[in-house]
């Protein structure tokens, strides 16, 4: 009540003083919560984003179609660059959420960050010297090319729509809980405490186990081994 009374009857002056005083004292108060970031680390960041984007388009897509005979080379460019746009899209909506996301229970983080929500103007902690919506640009270029890497087992075995659906359920049942359960937070960081930096966990393991499991549950390609499984030749005129 005193307080109240020595605010009132204090002059403007003194008012507008305090109330100059309580505003810096915020600005500096938020100053000080606000991320730091890094020029350098940022302009690297975006450099590796686009790198391991090339990796899948047009690496990755350009490697399988020459493995392939000429009539399936587009359709298996097309594995690698529908990958890429189907991934980006449910990686935006709930895959880095589940992924990124506050830990539940050290299986999958939640749905805080779904299409994208509270990630403007922030930093994750993995990553707190670039932006919050770098970090999730940088994440979904592997979340592209780990499913991607495996329609080079089931390449000309598969039909396209069949395609679409095991990359949508993969990636959203097998590729987000990984990739929370090592990069996010999850109970293979916490409780095993490994160290993944090059992906060989979440990439390289993951797709290279799925592939051996798809080839053998499509077994050999129809007319194998009595037709040529190899490019088509043409003769020479």
């Amino acid at each position: 009540m005193k307080h109240q009374e020595r605010i009132a009857f204090s002059s403007p002056r003194s008012v507008v003083v305090a109330a100059t005083a309580w505003a810096e004292e915020a600005a500096t108060e938020a100053a000080a919560a606000a991320p730091k970031l890094d020029t350098g680390d940022t302009a690297w960041m975006l450099t590796s984003s686009a790198l391991v984007l090339m990796m899948t388009i047009p690496g990755l897509a350009l490697f399988y179609g020459g493995l392939v005979r000429t009539k399936n080379v587009l359709s298996t460019l097309m594995h690698s660059f529908f990958c890429a746009m189907l991934i980006s899209v449910t990686w935006v909506l709930y895959g880095y959420s589940h992924a990124f996301g506050p830990d539940v229970s050290g299986i999958i983080g939640d749905s805080s960050h779904f299409g994208m929500a509270g990630i403007l103007g922030t930093t994750n902690a993995l990553a707190p010297t670039i932006p919050q919506m770098l970090f999730v640009a940088y994440q979904a270029t592997f979340a592209i090319i780990t499913p991607a890497l495996i329609s080079g087992t089931f390449a000309e075995r598969m039909k396209f729509s069949a395609f679409v659906l095991f990359m949508l359920l993969w990636s959203t049942l097998l590729y987000n809980p990984l990739a929370h359960w090592v990069w996010g937070g999850g109970w293979i960081a916490s409780q095993v405490g490994a160290l993944d930096f090059a992906g060989g966990t979440v990439v390289h393991i993951s797709s290279g186990v799925s592939a051996l499991v798809t080839a053998l549950y499509l077994g050999k390609r129809l007319g194998y081994p009595e037709q040529s499984m190899g490019r088509t030749t043409y003769p020479s005129r």
